[in-house]
């Protein structure tokens, strides 16, 4: 097995939703695995953006192999399409996932509690070996629960019930998440570009 992947992420959630998926095909390796790297500032004003400044940072120090980031949030119809890029920062810089989970029930309860419209979305910035970038997005629709329920995943997942279910990807699992989720369609595309 060749090939390496390297990823931009520092968060273990993504790490292991892009090895249960393509370390059977590729060598899967973290930035967060050099200790030289630090991840850069995410100022861009789209998913797309911030995904590049990621991607770009570590194609810098990882030249000549396929280097990946990924941006990706939930988009509440009701609040606006809030929290969108703030996903990870929504209640603060520091906030934990239980944190941004609360604001965002609090938010939409005030704003919107008839409209629990939301889709998580997903995009990947790619380098190729020889340099030439690709962009991938991912996206699955659903609606938000009135409450926290399921203990499975990271972020949003104990609140965002995919279409088509009646239970939060929490409670669905990860092998169920894995096989529909806007991570794993992006995943899949990118794993069709890289040849696997």
């Amino acid at each position: 097995m060749s090939t390496q992947l390297w990823v931009a992420t520092t968060n273990a959630g993504k790490l292991t939703e892009f090895k249960n998926l393509m370390s059977d095909r590729c060598e899967i390796h973290a930035a967060g695995e050099m200790s030289f790297y630090s991840s850069p500032p995410e100022t861009g004003k789209t998913f797309e953006d911030n995904a590049r400044i990621k991607a770009r940072a570590l194609k810098s120090l990882k030249p000549g192999i396929w280097v990946v980031a990924d941006d990706s949030g939930l988009e509440v119809e009701g609040l606006g399409g809030l929290p969108g890029i703030h996903s990870a920062r929504y209640a603060g810089d520091k906030a934990s996932d239980r944190e941004n989970v609360a604001k965002l029930l609090k938010m939409l309860q005030i704003r919107s509690p008839g409209n629990r419209k939301a889709q998580f979305r997903c995009v990947f910035v790619a380098y190729d070996p020889d340099g030439g970038e690709h962009k991938i997005e991912g996206l699955v629709t659903g609606q938000i629960a009135s409450s926290a329920q399921g203990t499975s995943g990271f972020g949003y997942d104990p609140i965002f019930i995919p279409e088509g279910h009646d239970k939060t990807f929490a409670q669905l699992g990860l092998a169920v998440k894995n096989q529909f989720s806007h991570r794993a369609k992006a995943i899949r595309e990118l794993m069709a570009l890289m040849r696997l």
